[in-house]
């Protein structure tokens, strides 16, 4: 194994500590209201130095959200082989939602032409983005042909739909009431995301 610098380990270390400073702020406050002087400022360095690695708020958001999609296509990768698809899915979205409990979950605007500019030149971002696509929309079809999930909705729909739980608002607001354990709710969010929100079939 290659031996790395001393300071290209400082250089990665800080890197990694930028990021994840950028993926708490972002998950607490939205990019929008994130700046890169709120980071400097929850690392105690300037932001002089967050431009040696980053030129721009929109290149750190690109890289936090590379990292993000890593960890899920890994996460994804680890589940079971024998797991059915529906399950994963599920355990995927509460994964996900998880990570946003704990403020690692950035939130990015869809109406923000210049961070979808960054992300879109990032060949990193949009490479694993693919990747995941394909994994979700897999897992999908695997589940609906397996009479799990319905047929008569476009996977894609239901595709989007899962994503759309991971940022939907309604989750900040009832953790913030205090009155469900995180595991709880989670646990309900996943359910009325896959079993929606009508009463079972009783003639079932």
């Amino acid at each position: 194994m290659e031996s790395v610098p001393y300071k290209e380990q400082q250089f990665r270390a800080r890197e990694r500590a930028i990021i994840d400073s950028a993926n708490r702020l972002m998950g607490q406050k939205g990019y929008d209201l994130m700046t890169m002087d709120d980071v400097a400022a929850e690392l105690g360095i300037s932001k002089g130095i967050i431009y040696k690695h980053f030129p721009s708020k929109e290149s750190l958001a690109a890289a936090a959200m590379v990292r993000l999609l890593q960890e899920t296509l890994a996460m994804l990768a680890a589940l079971p082989g024998t797991l059915p698809a529906r399950d994963k899915l599920e355990g995927a979205l509460a994964w996900a939602l998880r990570r946003r409990a704990e403020g690692g979950l950035p939130l990015l605007p869809a109406n923000s032409a210049t961070l979808q500019k960054a992300l879109l030149a990032n060949l990193g971002y949009v490479g694993q983005l693919l990747q995941l696509n394909a994994a979700v929309m897999a897992l999908v079809e695997e589940a609906r042909q397996d009479g799990s999930l319905r047929r008569d909705l476009p996977a894609e729909v239901m595709v989007h739909v899962i994503y759309a739980r991971t940022c939907d608002p309604a989750f900040d607001f009832l953790k913030d009431t205090g009155r469900y354990p995180i595991d709880t709710l989670i646990e309900q969010l996943v359910a009325s995301c896959f079993d929606g929100l009508a009463a079972p079939d009783s003639s079932a």
